[in-house]
C-alpha cells in the first residue's frame, strides 16, 4: 500500500507583474493558510518518507509554511518539470518515486494536481489553492499505481479548517 498526498500552493500573489509565474510569491492570505494547513495535517499524524515540490517560488514557500506547521523531517527533492506539469506527466512522476518511500507528499500547482486526483479516484474534487488530498493507493510498488484505483482517506482545504 503507497499513501499519496497532493498540495497545492497556497494563494499566491498578483501583486508585482514584472514578475514571471513561475516567480510569484505567496500572497498574504497563503502564508496564513499554509501554517494552518500544516497543522491540520501534523493532527492526522501523517510522517512523509519523501517530499517532491515544485521549484516554483510560492510551491517552496508553501512547503515550507507546511512542514513547519506539520513537523515533516523527511527528504526534500524539488523538481522543476512539476510546474505546469499535466496529469499524464505527474502520473509519470509518481510511477517512478522511489518504492522505499511509502507515504510521498507532491507539492505543486493545477490544473495538473486536481487532474491527477480525478484520474487516480475517479473523483471530480475541486482543489483549491492549499487544499491538500491524501490518497490511498493499493500498489506494493510506484510502477503499479493506475488509474481509478486510488482512494482519498482525507482532503484538507483552507476554508474547510
Amino acid at each position: 500500500m503507497k499513501t499519496l498526498v497532493l498540495l497545492r500552493h497556497a494563494k499566491s500573489s498578483w501583486d508585482d507583474s514584472s514578475l514571471r509565474d513561475f516567480d510569484r510569491p505567496l500572497a498574504e492570505r497563503g502564508i496564513k493558510d499554509a501554517p494552518r494547513i500544516g497543522r491540520a495535517i501534523k493532527e492526522r499524524a501523517l510522517a512523509p518518507d519523501l517530499i517532491v515540490c515544485s521549484t516554483a517560488v510560492r510551491a517552496r514557500q508553501t512547503l515550507d509554511l507546511v512542514s513547519k506547521g506539520a513537523g515533516f523531517e523527511c527528504e526534500k527533492k524539488f523538481e522543476e518539470p512539476v510546474y505546469g506539469a499535466s496529469s499524464a506527466e505527474l502520473m509519470k512522476l509518481v510511477r517512478g518515486l522511489p518504492d522505499s518511500a511509502s507515504t510521498v507528499v507532491l507539492v505543486g500547482h493545477n490544473p495538473g494536481f486536481e487532474d491527477l486526483l480525478g484520474r487516480l479516484t475517479d473523483g471530480r474534487d475541486h482543489m483549491p489553492t492549499c487544499a491538500t488530498a491524501c490518497i490511498s493507493l493499493p500498489a506494493e510498488t510506484w510502477s503499479d499505481v493506475d488509474d481509478g484505483e486510488g482512494k482519498v482517506k482525507w482532503m484538507l482545504t483552507p476554508k474547510g479548517l
